[in-house]
C-alpha cells in the first residue's frame, strides 16, 4: 500500500519542494524552534476549530479527519457547513490567494465527496481581517493540474530533482537559513 500525502503538505510542496524535506526533519522538534511569528499566530487562531469549539450549531462540522483512496491523500478540514454544502478553509491572514491554498481546498473537497458529502461551495477565510474569498469548483483542466501536482509530489526526489529558486519565496521561508 502506498503512503498517503498529507493535505497540508500540498501547499508546502507548491511553495517549495525543499520545504517538505525540511518540514519532515523538524516534525519531531518543538515548533517554537522553527515556526515564524505568523505561523504561531495562525496556530493560536486555529485552536477553536481544532478543539471543535468554533460553533455548536449542528450543521457545522469542524476538524474532522478526511481521506481519499482515489488520490491517496488525508488530512483534516477546518469547517464544513452541511446546510450550505460549503467547505471553509481558515487562514490567519490572506494577502494573496496562492495555488497551494486552492489545491488544499480541492483536496479536502475530493476527500469529503469520496466520503459521501456534497460540496457546492469552496471558501477561504482570512481570520485577521475577516475577509471571505469564494473559490470556484475546479473544472476538468484544474482537476488534471491538481492530479499532476500530486503525481509530482509522489515522485519528487530532493537529491536528483532540479528546483527553481524564487528569491521572493526564499525571503519568506522559515527554512531559509538551512537551505542552499
Amino acid at each position: 500500500m502506498e503512503e498517503y500525502i498529507q493535505i497540508s503538505k500540498i501547499n508546502d510542496f507548491i511553495f517549495c519542494p525543499r520545504s517538505l524535506y525540511f518540514h519532515s526533519l523538524f516534525e519531531n522538534f518543538d515548533e517554537k524552534t522553527y515556526h515564524s511569528t505568523f505561523q504561531v499566530e495562525g496556530k493560536i487562531k486555529h485552536e477553536n476549530v481544532e478543539k471543535g469549539t468554533y460553533s455548536t450549531r449542528k450543521n457545522i462540522i469542524q476538524a474532522i479527519e478526511i481521506y481519499s483512496d482515489k488520490y491517496q491523500i488525508a488530512g483534516k478540514i477546518d469547517i464544513y457547513d452541511s446546510e450550505k454544502k460549503e467547505l471553509i478553509e481558515r487562514k490567519n491572514k490572506i494577502s494573496r490567494i496562492y495555488l497551494g491554498y486552492i489545491y488544499q481546498l480541492y483536496a479536502q473537497m475530493f476527500c469529503l465527496q469520496e466520503m459521501g458529502f456534497e460540496v457546492k461551495f469552496l471558501t477561504l477565510y482570512s481570520m485577521k481581517d475577516n475577509k471571505v474569498y469564494k473559490i470556484d469548483l475546479p473544472d476538468k483542466k484544474e482537476i488534471r493540474e491538481f492530479e499532476d501536482t500530486l503525481d509530482k509530489m509522489k515522485k519528487f526526489n530532493i537529491l536528483t530533482d532540479k528546483i527553481t529558486i524564487n528569491e521572493e519565496k526564499c525571503k519568506m521561508c522559515i527554512y531559509k537559513s538551512l537551505c542552499r
